[in-house]
């Protein structure tokens, strides 16, 4: 199983790597790899992990990093809905649902 971004994601998943590669040269690529990692995760095992919001958004935790991946599954892919960052306000990206 493969996954793709939607647009508000990808554009949040590229701001969290280009600020952690501001903070230290090389961060952002631990982070880029702890994310990969977790997609991983989440591809090998799609329904193990925390229904977030119905119907069927799963919530999986980017391990090292204070994020969720918020994703559902859409046909034989993984669609990457949000990358929440724990610091930011709950809940700040369900008007994009």
């Amino acid at each position: 199983m493969s996954y793709f971004f939607s647009e508000a994601a990808r554009v949040e998943h590229l701001e969290h790597v280009a600020f952690y590669e501001e903070q230290r040269p090389g961060l952002g690529a631990r982070y880029l790899a702890a994310f990969e990692a977790a997609m991983a995760e989440v591809c090998a095992h799609p329904d193990r992990f925390r229904v977030e919001l119905a119907p069927g958004i799963r919530r999986y935790r980017v391990p090292g990093f204070p994020y969720n991946v918020l994703y559902r599954q859409s046909g034989t892919e993984i669609e990457v809905l949000v990358v929440a960052s724990h610091r930011r306000r709950p809940g700040y990206w369900l008007g994009r649902l």
